[in-house]
């Protein structure tokens, strides 16, 4: 999607990953942020309506989905990182990279902070939906960076990805779905290693 920063490979990923969990877990350290590409549809090719100040008003409205889009290329990596942030989500594989669906979707702030502390120099975007209303931000090193504009987030994005964003898509449904839930340390540990050694 082009307002997705180009995805490294896991390689790349399984690096940070592996300065992040060499020392204390908890750390932090600065990286660089996401840039984003105007370009593609607007909001209205969206069936959505994205008002101009989104702040007090969607404050005050249930989140119905949220969705992380990360630049990790494949499902089960992320969603090893995703065990290890404690985030609880089913992670979708998309021909744009893995995104992960939140078990709980008001738990969005909370989620990207952890998952982006743990990518260290990686952004992470989140998108809500809020009544028929979409909103996203950029995350990176644990801190929330930007607000970006949802039709942009959205255009040239692929169909499953879309439809979770816009729809209730059921993700269970979906082929390739890896979970977080449940995964303990110690196995997403391991799937990175595995998949290190893949890459190696």
């Amino acid at each position: 999607m082009s307002t997705t920063p180009d995805r490294p490979d896991d390689d790349e990923v399984l690096r940070a990953l592996e300065r992040q969990l060499a020392g204390d877990d908890a750390a932090t350290g600065p990286g660089a942020g996401a840039t984003t590409t105007a370009g593609g549809a607007g909001d209205d090719d969206l069936g959505f309506t994205v008002p101009d100040d989104l702040g007090a008003l969607q404050a005050q409205r249930p989140v119905t989905r949220a969705v992380l889009l990360t630049q990790v290329a494949t499902a089960q990596p992320l969603a090893a990182a995703c065990a290890l942030s404690k985030v609880d989500a089913d992670v979708v594989p998309t021909p744009v990279g893995a995104v992960a669906v939140l078990r709980d979707p008001t738990a969005g702030a909370t989620a990207a902070g952890a998952l982006s502390a743990l990518l260290r120099g990686l952004p992470v975007v989140l998108v809500e939906r809020r009544s028929g209303e979409l909103s996203a931000a950029r995350w990176t090193d644990g801190a929330h960076a930007a607000d970006l504009a949802p039709g942009l987030v959205l255009s040239d994005v692929p169909e499953v990805l879309e439809d979770l964003l816009l729809t209730d898509l059921a993700v269970d449904g979906l082929e390739g779905v890896v979970t977080s839930v449940g995964m303990s340390r110690v196995k997403a540990m391991a799937t990175l290693t595995r998949f290190g050694r893949r890459k190696g």
